[in-house]
């Protein structure tokens, strides 16, 4: 059999690339459609039956992400504007502990600098990259071909923050639509109807409709902040072993949040997924979506 990659599902039509670089219309095998479904970022084997090409299996994944269904991905680079909309560390941080959970190494790329002061450019990128976060700034000085070469990336963020901007500016012609802010809303409107692989770089990044709201209902408790890079340093030296880094005595992580080694409102974040997962009651049920 073949070799291909998923790299875009609109409706029922499956556009895979295989390793020759031919881009084929394929339809998923019968049995597919009552077990696992393919997705964009499936790495798959395919056969032709007279004029129609069938994705026969999916090859194991390397991690998967649920909303957007996208799989194997190596960077979730989440895109957030300086101003217009202004930065939410409140959002990132949702995003970091959604991307994480999934293997997946988040990086953060602010956009729309040149729209406010160079000083909260520094505290932003000094805030992540204490943590170990790579965070870096959409400018001239930008180098996008160490961050995605040979990689799956996906981009992530609300709407209107540049993602659109940074593929046009990452693949000449391209030319997505790039609907203005709403400043009434403080926010822009959805112009990515569906996940789709763009190739770059000898590799592809994946604008994404997805990352509308935060689904973590999937989540481990016991399991999340093992997955989490902020708090890897500290998690061993915890009392218990099965710490969950709420209200049990001699946390670890707890005490670097107090001594500031990580900051409370990344601390807070964790703390409300965990208050969900238990209870439900995610912000008071609010910030459901990426606004």
């Amino acid at each position: 059999m073949n070799e291909a990659v998923i790299i875009s599902i609109i409706s029922k039509i499956y556009l895979i690339k295989n390793t020759e670089g031919e881009v084929l219309s394929a339809v998923p095998a019968g049995r597919m459609r009552l077990d696992t479904k393919p997705v964009v970022g499936d790495l798959v084997e395919y056969e032709r039956y007279d004029k129609q090409y069938v994705i026969k299996e999916i090859k194991k994944r390397r991690n998967y992400l649920i909303r957007p269904n996208i799989a194997n991905v190596d960077n979730a680079v989440i895109v957030m504007s300086l101003k217009e909309p202004d930065f939410s560390y409140d959002l990132v941080n949702r995003l970091i502990f959604l991307i994480e959970y999934a293997d997946i190494e988040p990086v953060i790329l602010i956009s729309k600098s040149d729209l406010g002061s160079p000083d909260d450019v520094v505290t932003i990128r000094k805030y992540y990259q204490d943590m170990g976060y790579k965070c870096d700034v959409i400018d001239d000085n930008f180098n996008a071909y160490d961050l995605f070469q040979r990689r799956i990336s996906v981009l992530c963020g609300q709407s209107g923050v540049g993602k659109s901007t940074l593929l046009n500016r990452l693949i000449p012609g391209l030319n997505l639509r790039t609907d203005q802010i709403s400043k009434a809303l403080n926010r822009g409107k959805h112009t990515t109807r569906h996940t789709e692989l763009f190739a770059v770089y000898d590799g592809y990044i994946a604008d994404t409709p997805g990352f509308s709201s935060l689904d973590v209902t999937h989540i481990d408790p016991t399991a999340l902040a093992g997955h989490i890079k902020a708090f890897l340093p500290y998690i061993a030296q915890c009392q218990f072993n099965d710490c969950q880094h709420l209200n049990e005595p001699n946390c670890q992580i707890k005490n670097a949040v107090a001594t500031g080694r990580i900051p409370l409102s990344f601390y807070n974040v964790y703390a409300d997924i965990m208050n969900f997962i238990k209870t439900g009651n995610y912000f008071g049920n609010r910030h459901r979506t990426l606004k």
